[in-house]
Order: C-alpha cells, then sequence, then structure tokens
C-alpha cells in the first residue's frame, strides 16, 4: 500500500513539474552561431578574466558559509541546551546566533565583489551605499526565515515523527505571503518614470501584453553600481516592474529599454512569480524530508539544538539542486524574452540590447559549462540573440 501511495505522489509531481515548466516559447535551435562572429576577442578576453574572479569570490564564499555551519553544528549545541530556555525561546536564539554568522561570514566575500566590479569598471566601491541597498529586503527575509524556524520547531514538538508533512504547507503559505509582500517592499523608494515617451510605452507594452495597470518604477543604483538590471516581484495587486535608473543613463536606446520593460511584463503575463512559488510546494517536502532523517538520531527538529544541522542540510540541498533551479529560471526568463520579441516586434534592438549587455555588465557570451550550471539564471547573450534571430526569420517567412 505504501509503494502505490508513493508511485501516486510520485506521479503527482511528475505531472505539476511537467505543467510548471511549460512555456509559450515554440521548439528553436539556438545553437550553431560562433560568438567571435558578433563580440571582439578584446572583449570575450575581458569577460572571462571577470568571470573568473567572480567564479573565485562564489566559490570561496560558498565553502566558508558550508565551513560556518559546520563548526555551529559541533560548537553551538550544547550552548543551546544549556540556555535553560523553552523550545519556542531556544529556537529564536539560535535562529539569529545562526543568521549573525552566515551574514558576518558571507559579508567580506560581498565586499570582494563589490571592489572586483570596481575593478572591472562596473561601480564605484561604496561600502556604504551597498549595505544601505542590502537593508531593504533583510529585514523581511530575516523574519521570514524566523518564522518558518519557530513554526517548524513548534510543529516537530508536537509531532516530532512525522512534522515534515505538517509543516510543508506552512512553509509554502510563508513563502507566499513573502513573495506577496516583496512587491511593495522591493519598489519601496523608487520613482515614477519620468520620460513621457517611455511612461506611454508601457501603456502600450501593457495593453499588447494584457497586463493594464501594472507599475513601472525606477530605483536609483548609481550609488553603487553602473551595471543595468530591472526585475518583477509581487503578485496580483503587490505587482511591481523596477527598472535601475542605469538603464536609463543614455546607453540604451529607447528601443532597447522597451525591450527591457517589455520582458519584465512578459514575467507578470506569464505569471512567473506565482509558478515560483509553485516550485517551491513540490520541493519544499522531499527537502524537509531529507531534513527530518538528518536530524532523527540527534532528537529530530523538535529540539532546537539541531537547528544548525537542519540548516547545513538545507544549505548542501540547496548547493546541489542549483543547477536544476538555474534550468527552470532559464526557461522562464527565456520565456520574457519571446514574449518581449512578440510586444516590441523590434528584434534588432533585443540583439542590441544583448550585445550590449557584454560591455555594460561584462556578461559572458556564451559562459563554460560550469558557470552555465551553478551561476547563470538567464540564457546566455548568445541564446537570447540567436532567438532574436530567429524570431525575425520566423515572422520574416510570412
Amino acid at each position: 500500500m505504501a509503494v502505490v501511495a508513493f508511485a501516486a505522489l510520485a506521479a503527482v509531481w511528475v505531472v505539476a513539474a511537467w505543467l510548471l515548466s511549460r512555456t509559450s516559447v515554440p521548439s528553436l535551435h539556438l545553437s550553431g552561431v560562433d560568438e567571435h562572429s558578433l563580440f571582439s576577442q578584446a572583449i570575450l578576453h575581458r569577460t572571462a578574466r571577470y568571470w573568473r574572479g567572480v567564479d573565485v569570490v562564489w566559490l570561496a564564499g560558498t565553502v566558508a558559509s558550508l565551513a560556518a555551519l559546520v563548526v555551529l553544528v559541533w560548537r553551538l549545541p550544547p550552548s543551546i541546551r544549556g540556555m535553560g530556555l523553552g523550545r519556542i525561546s531556544s529556537s529564536i536564539v539560535a535562529g539569529i546566533v545562526i543568521l549573525v554568522t552566515l551574514w558576518f561570514v558571507a559579508l567580506p566575500f560581498g565586499l570582494a565583489s563589490l571592489w572586483w566590479d570596481h575593478h572591472f569598471g562596473l561601480g564605484p566601491f561604496d561600502v556604504w551605499a551597498w549595505l544601505n541597498a542590502q537593508w531593504a529586503m533583510l529585514g523581511a527575509e530575516v523574519a521570514a526565515v524566523m518564522l518558518a524556524i519557530v513554526l517548524q520547531v513548534g510543529v516537530a514538538g508536537r509531532w516530532p515523527r512525522g512534522w515534515w508533512l505538517a509543516a510543508a504547507p506552512t512553509i509554502v503559505a510563508i513563502a507566499a505571503a513573502f513573495a506577496f509582500v516583496e512587491g511593495w517592499i522591493a519598489s519601496s523608494g523608487t520613482q515614477q518614470l519620468a520620460d513621457p515617451q517611455l511612461r506611454a510605452d508601457v501603456v502600450r507594452l501593457e495593453r499588447v501584453e494584457g497586463v493594464r495597470g501594472t507599475p513601472v518604477r525606477v530605483q536609483d543604483v548609481s550609488d553603487w553600481t553602473d551595471q543595468v538590471n530591472a526585475f518583477t516581484s509581487g503578485f496580483g495587486p503587490s505587482t511591481r516592474v523596477v527598472i535601475w535608473n542605469t538603464l536609463l543613463d543614455g546607453r540604451f536606446s529607447r528601443g532597447e529599454i522597451d525591450v527591457v520593460i517589455a520582458h519584465e511584463l512578459g514575467h507578470v503575463r506569464s505569471r512567473h512569480i506565482v509558478k515560483a512559488i509553485g516550485w517551491s510546494a513540490l520541493v519544499v517536502l522531499p527537502t524537509l524530508w531529507i531534513v527530518a532523517v538528518a536530524t532523527r538520531r540527534r532528537g529530530g527538529m523538535a529540539d532546537p539544538a539541531n537547528l544548525p544541522l537542519a540548516i547545513l542540510v538545507l544549505a548542501i540541498v540547496g548547493l546541489l539542486t542549483l543547477p536544476l533551479q538555474n534550468a527552470v529560471s532559464r526557461r522562464y526568463e527565456a520565456e520574457a524574452d519571446w514574449r518581449a520579441l512578440n510586444a516590441t516586434r523590434d528584434p534588432a534592438a533585443a540583439k542590441r540590447l544583448f550585445e550590449g549587455f557584454a560591455q555594460t555588465s561584462l556578461e559572458q557570451p556564451n559562459p563554460p559549462l560550469l558557470d552555465y550550471l551553478w551561476l547563470e539564471n538567464h540564457p546566455t547573450l548568445m541564446q537570447r540573440i540567436v532567438m532574436a534571430q530567429r524570431w525575425q526569420q520566423r515572422h520574416a517567412a510570412n
């Protein structure tokens, strides 16, 4: 009976994953174009040098964080058990210690990344401005993590063996609530588009993509970076599209800016934030089961002293599944690109935009495999350029 139930659950999981992974992008052949035909050897060499440093900082930071968690697994449990506090109070203290430790361990690597960007001319080395940019989301993220910790320990105290079954829906609900509120938090301190032509373009693109009334805001990031970016956050009434003011500093044409805006509105049209919550619902149950198995011999998650081990397991699982997470993200980003092409009908602007990213953000046109698997959550520049070419070919034939 158990085998049948497991098989049924596995089948449901596979079907749900298939449905979530479906996109509106047609089957396209996105290989076969040599990056040397579009980018100079100097650009390719410069982007490769930059990413070698990015790889080193990322790898060192990852190893340092895992090492810090190993030390906490070794040293923190006796202190937690010796505090004499209740289960919930102990879990709060343990959670704060773990989060603060991880933040300070990650800090020098964040500063190293900031300096590396500055070294390559991607922004000023303004530590204070960089730190200020982190605060807006940090508080909400810490609150969400602490709430998840308290709920897991509390549920495990009531159901020591099956806590992961009861905790999974709660964790998904917390993720959904955080994603909803994030729309307002991420856009705090932003401004409206000042250019009336761009505002008119937004209205037109929203109409074409069927997402009328989506606020498009501008965030000033010039104190700590010269790179360009845009993102979509929230869902439902909290949906916001935010573009960095560096996109509007004259380096990109109106058509290229329209492609970026249309791309973000494509995320809204495809409900990618909601689909990401769906993915969290699929992965949270097996992930919590792994945590339950890993902590069972030490008393399970009902014992707050096992929180360092639980978070170490989560970190390892997250690292091992990062290629899968990035693969899903790349599918959604490709769909947003395709929707942007359909909305703007300007493949030449899209091609110029993606070629420009090699200059403005030092993105690698065709990154090495390990970078592609672990660090790239967007299609490569070459894939995005070839997609624009394929769109043009399909519509020229029509």
